[in-house]
């Protein structure tokens, strides 16, 4: 196996991922391509091991040179069509002519979705792809879709997220009938703008025949409760929920452990609590979780957060691994192929032609 890395994305590249890809590589079994250019990440390799290539650290660690990149600045399609030497769209037609397994970046979300669609291509009868992000929940977790990748979307969009996040949870996390949830501002059956009411009633029409639970509207309140296995919405408001959740979680983390040493007697009373407060921060750490696949693309590509450091990127990269040996992707195209029964086309366009 071998995971295409894309070395020049994120904020914290090339520094974090040369890291996270030389730790990974005693943790997985693929090889790691580090993607990029190799001036600089042979100059940061010296820098950092005192060695002169990738290859004095590990075998199965190589360089594929890239003198272009694409930054959060560019507009996503055209630096696609034109950067072509660049990290990003190297990466995406290594993964087409396959030259890797999965690719993996931390870079623009928009030209990533623009090259996993343009340059990879859609499962055929997805409407468009999305974003799968995992988060914790109460003695569980759940996944969320679209995390950020369709920042205005259809109600068909929100019905085939449902499906594809319950193909990948029965497949990859054993669920065989997973519960979803549609994130509103309300559980009634009527709450919610256009969009949201007529996804509910085509979440509701097609969950049997799409082989999910339909659990209804959920606030957001109610999706760290552990009810749910999947929750889709937009991309926009996905993206919003999963960054309000990630800042939550640090800030709970700070609170708690700033109280514990307030004073002597509360630092003398944290010791024997460390172990407890261990687990509680591990569950609540969002870079446990890893990055977020696209589901919906033909090959399997994984987004990793733009702020990924060293520890983030290293999960991200142990997860495109499961995600590959997983066979996610095969089996969402296997069973979309594969469905009974159409989607009731007159019910998915109401939406379309009402607006």
């Amino acid at each position: 196996m071998k995971i295409l890395f894309d070395v020049m994305g994120g904020d914290n590249a090339p520094d974090a991922n040369i890291k996270a890809a030389v730790k990974a590589i005693d943790e997985v079994k693929a090889e790691i391509i580090l993607i990029g250019k190799e001036s600089v990440i042979n100059s940061k390799i010296k820098e950092f091991y005192n060695k002169n290539s990738v290859n004095e650290i590990n075998e199965r660690l190589k360089i594929v040179n890239a003198e272009e990149e694409i930054t959060m600045e560019d507009i996503p399609t055209k630096a696609i069509k034109s950067k072509k030497d660049s990290s990003m769209v190297v990466g995406f037609n290594m993964l087409k002519n396959g030259e890797g397994d999965v690719f993996v970046s931390a870079g623009n979300s928009g030209a990533l979705l623009a090259g996993a669609t343009l340059l990879v291509g859609r499962v055929k009868g997805i409407d468009r792809p999305g974003l799968a992000g995992m988060l914790p929940a109460f003695e569980s977790k759940f996944l969320l879709m679209d995390a950020g990748a369709n920042t205005n979307c259809k109600p068909i969009n929100i019905l085939q997220f449902a499906q594809m996040a319950s193909i990948y949870m029965k497949n990859t996390y054993n669920i065989e009938k997973p519960k979803v949830g549609l994130l509103n501002n309300g559980t009634e059956e009527h709450k919610g703008n256009d969009l949201m009411k007529e996804s509910y009633q085509l979440l509701k029409a097609n969950a049997d025949n799409m082989g999910f639970d339909f659990y209804g509207n959920i606030e957001g309140r109610e999706v760290f409760a552990g009810e749910v296995d999947v929750v889709v919405t937009d991309g926009f408001t996905g993206n919003i929920f999963l960054k309000t959740t990630e800042g939550v979680g640090k800030m709970v983390k700070k609170n708690l452990y700033k109280e514990a040493k307030r004073n002597i007697l509360s630092k003398i009373s944290l010791i024997p609590a460390l172990p407890m407060l261990k687990r509680f921060g591990k569950s609540m750490d969002y870079k446990e979780y890893g990055g977020a696949p696209f589901l919906g693309v033909k090959k399997p590509v994984v987004k990793a957060h733009g702020s990924s450091d060293e520890k983030l990127f290293l999960y991200t990269l142990k997860q495109a691994e499961m995600f590959v040996e997983a066979k996610a992707v095969d089996k969402i195209v296997d069973e979309y192929n594969n469905m009974q029964q159409p989607i009731n086309p007159v019910e998915a366009t109401d939406y379309e032609q009402n607006n």
